[in-house]
């Protein structure tokens, strides 16, 4: 486990800075803030440095501040299913506050080199205890990842492996493009692939075909998409 290091003057404005843009906690009072400040530690972790282990106590939430950790299911036989890949500015692991099972579900690791805020999940729940602003704020939290979880379950199970790809690709850009966008691939792409549910070499396949078609480019670190509304149109059940 990462060691745990308490937040000083300089890196606790920092941590409040991005706390307040924050849906968990934008809507916390100052002093409940502070509080919740107090209680909070930083943590690094290298790349590939696992943060926690699937069905391990869970006593902490957290917000990636800079990196990539990738959040896995590990089967008894060892393969590994990745669920979500985390973003800076995103918190992660906050569900477990409202489960009787105090475990974490899924093992986080660290895909590059990430800092971490660590949240002590008594101290936040205390806070929501007093809040009504701040309950509401995280049910629509846990609300829209729901339906996002349900989005997800569509993808995996009712469309091709072009189709899944493609949303993924989508999902990078912002939602104005219509013309052309570069998407980076700071993600592996055996990661990628798993988290898409299709082998490494399914992912190549498709990533040669849609360049085939004209759709994309392919570079070494990146993917151009030469026509995002035609992806667009593909996405929402019309043909290419």
């Amino acid at each position: 486990m990462p060691k745990r290091i308490a937040l000083n003057g300089k890196t606790t404005g920092t941590a409040r800075e991005l706390m307040l843009k924050s849906v968990l906690f934008g809507n916390l009072e100052p002093a409940q803030l502070d509080t919740l400040l107090q209680h909070t530690r930083s943590a690094a972790l290298e790349e590939g440095q696992v943060l926690f282990e699937q069905q391990r106590p869970a006593n902490e939430i957290f917000m990636l501040q800079s990196g990539q950790v990738k959040l896995a299911r590990i089967s008894p036989e060892g393969q590994e299913k990745v669920i979500d890949v985390i973003s800076p500015g995103n918190t992660f692991a906050e569900a477990i506050m409202f489960s009787r099972a105090s475990v974490y579900p899924v093992t986080a690791a660290a895909l590059s080199a990430s800092e971490l805020l660590c949240f002590d999940t008594a101290t936040y729940a205390g806070i929501l205890r007093q809040s009504t602003d701040a309950c509401f704020a995280i049910m629509a939290h846990l609300s829209r990842r729901q339906h996002w979880l349900i989005g997800e379950i569509d993808r995996l199970t009712l469309h091709n492996a072009t189709f899944r790809l493609i949303t993924y690709l989508l999902d990078q850009v912002p939602s104005t493009d219509l013309g052309t966008s570069e998407v980076k691939l700071n993600t592996p792409k055996h990661v990628i692939a798993s988290r898409l549910s299709m082998t490494p070499e399914t992912l190549s396949r498709t990533l040669t075909k849609l360049s085939r078609d004209g759709l994309i480019d392919i570079n070494e670190h990146s993917v151009l998409l030469k026509d995002v509304g035609q992806l667009r149109s593909y996405a929402q059940g019309n043909s290419l």
